[in-house]
């Protein structure tokens, strides 16, 4: 087993198989360069040859960059045995590396391409031939491996021998399909090792039986020296071995070392989700929304007492904080951890009020959050209303073939206050309208950051929708002077007025949600949310 392993990203390959992703070339650069630059891959594979003229100036735009780099070497191309014509168009882009795809089991070459294997090899020695005259470094995929191992061994053995012998860089095994188990992956490469003279070796994962970890890990232990990833499982069908999963594994359970900064690895699911349009499921393994957030009593309270229910995959090694979720289930330790994360104190009897309303509104299936709970304090405790900025009115026209805008009315320390705007659809109209009265409030809005609409199933027309809004506010100095909003944040906790001062002090995120049957007015609700959260907090707030 190596003690160090190799990681070739394929989102930008592979990944772009998933139905429905097509990354654009500003896409395409962005990603790239983020793997490259920021995640640290060892390599991506960015496109196959001969697709399109619009693939042609994606790629050259990212090898372009990659040159002026120093990093044209890690990138890499999917080829074909086509002898001349995948070469001259991979060079012809900039590219220095072809993956040539062959045909890794019997069926696929008599069936496909309806050759045998040695009318087979010959096209592969004279595509190998010219592109190492070319001066191209050539990585040779086998493809549909797996079954070719479990179906066609002795096929699999005279290939491998045959190829290994062409003076390439790297044998790629691929489990096309994703039908291996982690035994058969283990022994498929250990028999693999034995015919390659010495050719490094590396595993492209599927996973269509949801073993593509396990499969990577078998692989290693098996001698591989590289491994094949996707941001997020980007891929055909049930997508490729994701980076995220495979990379955590290798470091925590085989202690083998990679490049990977693990702290990017939020970064790159995040860009990788945005442009493909693909969302993740929220208890998706290190990069889902919910993946550390504690929704039992018991867990919490064993978290408050010497973290007895975390495991290894720590979130702080990836950027993140552990949630305790809010609702029926949440015990007193729930509330204390949220409070303390948020640099909140009640005493013990305001503490168990607010557990007692938190499981009231969870049995109503309400949503409830963190970012909820100084309105709920507010509410239950304080002098005032919580709702201290209200949007009275709003007005949403659009239509086909008009341009969306937006009448607002606002109502904000005994003002009101109204604007008119434009926008790319009702809800941007909205904000671009609010947007201008905001510095006349004295409030500078956080960044909106992302944007999610749910709606439950069944197809119901008058079904409430949730809007969740997530707004990044910027960070702010402790001894930041009050904006001109008022004077509440002198006041404690105890009488209370106040609770997300230090919350935004830090510069945290805040998620709002707003409900309504129209989309529009559940977001306009979830950003009434944020901008009371804002008031209440008594600071101006930087915005991009």
């Amino acid at each position: 087993m190596q003690t160090s392993i190799e990681i070739m990203d394929t989102t930008l390959r592979d990944g772009e198989q998933t139905d429905g992703v097509s990354f654009s070339v500003f896409e395409k650069m962005h990603i790239a360069r983020y793997l490259l630059e920021h995640l640290h891959v060892d390599r991506i594979e960015i496109a196959s040859a001969r697709v399109s003229e619009g693939e042609r100036q994606s790629i050259t735009e990212v090898l372009e960059w990659a040159r002026s780099a120093t990093m044209a070497e890690r990138i890499e191309m999917l080829g074909f045995t086509d002898h001349r014509a995948s070469v001259d168009w991979i060079q012809s882009c900039g590219g220095r590396v072809i993956n040539l795809l062959t045909k890794g089991s019997e069926k696929h070459c008599r069936e496909q391409l309806g050759k045998n294997l040695t009318e087979h090899l010959r096209d592969i020695e004279q595509t190998v031939a010219y592109a190492r005259d070319q001066e191209m470094t050539v990585n040779v995929y086998l493809e549909d491996w797996s079954n070719g191992y479990l179906n066609s061994r002795a096929y699999v053995r005279e290939l491998i021998t045959a190829v290994a012998g062409l003076g390439i860089r790297r044998l790629f095994l691929p489990d096309t399909l994703g039908i291996l188990s982690p035994e058969e992956c283990y022994a498929g490469i250990s028999d693999a090792v034995d015919y390659a003279g010495g050719v490094a070796l590396e595993f492209h994962g599927h996973n269509d039986y949801g073993l593509a970890v396990a499969n990577c890990l078998s692989a290693v232990r098996a001698g591989v020296s590289g491994l094949h990833v996707a941001v997020n499982g980007l891929g055909e069908r049930a997508g490729n071995s994701p980076l995220e999963a495979v990379v955590t594994a290798l470091h925590d359970k085989l202690k083998v070392k990679t490049r990977i900064k693990e702290k990017a690895i939020m970064g790159a699911s995040r860009l990788v989700e945005t442009f493909s349009g693909k969302r993740i499921q929220s208890n998706r393994p290190i990069v889902g929304q919910d993946v550390y957030t504690q929704t039992a009593g018991i867990h919490a309270d064993g978290d408050k007492k010497n973290n007895l229910y975390a495991n290894p995959i720590l979130p702080e090694r990836f950027g993140r904080k552990r949630v305790y979720a809010l609702g029926k289930l949440a015990g007193k330790a729930s509330v204390t951890n949220n409070l303390r994360m948020m640099g909140l104190q009640l005493s013990v009897e305001r503490e168990q009020a607010l557990l007692d309303r938190v499981k009231e509104l969870g049995e109503k299936k309400k949503n409830v959050t963190a970012d909820d709970l100084p309105f709920l304090i507010q509410d239950m405790f304080g002098a005032g209303n919580a709702r201290q900025i209200e949007i009275s009115a709003a007005r949403l026209t659009t239509g086909l073939h008009m341009r969306p805008h937006a009448d607002i009315e606002v109502r904000y320390r005994d003002q009101t206050w109204h604007s008119r705007s434009e926008g790319d659809g009702g809800y941007d109209a909205f904000m671009n309208a609010l947007k201008k009265i905001a510095p006349d409030m004295g409030l500078v809005l956080p960044r909106l950051l992302d944007y999610e609409v749910r709606i439950p199933p069944g197809g119901k027309t008058d079904a409430l929708v949730e809007a969740i809004i997530l707004w990044e506010f910027e960070n702010r100095p402790k001894n930041a002077e009050t904006s001109s909003a008022g004077k509440l944040s002198s006041r404690s906790l105890e009488s209370n007025s106040v609770g997300m001062e230090a919350f935004i002090r830090e510069g945290r995120t805040m998620r709002t949600i707003g409900l309504s049957p129209d989309q529009n007015i559940a977001a306009i609700r979830a950003t009434e949310k944020m901008l009371n959260a804002l008031v209440m907090a008594d600071l101006t707030l930087g915005q991009d």
